[in-house]
């Protein structure tokens, strides 16, 4: 049996990931909650300890595999792939898998503004934050206008309804992204709006969201800008 490490599920994007992708694709798990507290980046930190018994980086998510441990979410995500074939997480013909990889690369190394002025936070609800950050935040605005503008592309050329028509890769890797935009209110066009709900529908994400808002911790470095829960 697979065993996933993750962190809480309100604030931890990079856990999001996985998760959602082996839920929504029906692959079986036990799920590993390690949870986040104010020291969790001290090096002694119980949160530490815990994931270095596993992952000598010591970050969620891990995957761990018959002894096998696999961490960063791409490297999971094509692990799963390789390991599960026949629930085909990427797309299969050749172009479109070439592009979801890029696209999923694209989300692993950049978006920074966007992911630094507007954590993933999914039981608070922010618009008046996001409507500053939007404002002030030139560098949002262009991480946006980037996700608008892929998506749609993506959209259209696949015919929805998600990235590469059915369900991916790619769009368990945009779920927290999807968060994002929707928790801050960020403006986006319609269509990108309906593709959000759509994902926030998905089986997999909607499992996520509801254990989300059902947790009752509340870590501060993970909350600047709101001093309760």
């Amino acid at each position: 049996m697979l065993k996933l490490y993750i962190g809480n599920k309100n604030y931890s994007s990079w856990s999001m990931r996985p998760w959602v992708l082996l839920r929504q694709a029906g692959i079986a798990f036990d799920e590993v909650m390690v949870r986040f507290g104010e020291d969790t980046f001290a090096a002694n930190s119980s949160f530490r300890q815990a994931i270095l018994a596993v992952n000598p980086v010591g970050r969620v998510p891990v995957l761990v595999d018959d002894g096998l441990a696999v961490w960063d979410t791409l490297a999971i995500a094509e692990y799963a792939a390789e390991r599960f074939p026949e629930k085909q997480l990427w797309p299969q013909d050749v172009q479109a898998r070439a592009r979801a990889r890029s696209v999923c690369a694209e989300m692993h190394a950049g978006f920074t503004a966007l992911r630094n002025a507007c954590p993933m936070n999914i039981e608070a609800f922010l618009p008046q934050v996001g409507a500053i950050v939007w404002r002030d935040q030139p560098a949002v605005r262009a991480d946006v206008q980037r996700l608008v503008a892929m998506w749609t592309e993506l959209l259209e050329q696949h015919k929805g309804p998600l990235l590469f028509g059915e369900f991916s890769i790619a769009d368990a890797y945009f779920a927290p992204v999807c968060m994002r935009l929707k928790n801050f209110a960020l403006p986006v066009p319609a269509h990108i709006t309906d593709y959000i709900q759509r994902v926030c529908a998905l089986p997999g994400v909607k499992a996520w969201i509801e254990d989300a808002l059902a947790e009752a911790d509340f870590v501060i470095f993970d909350e600047p800008y709101r001093s309760q829960r």
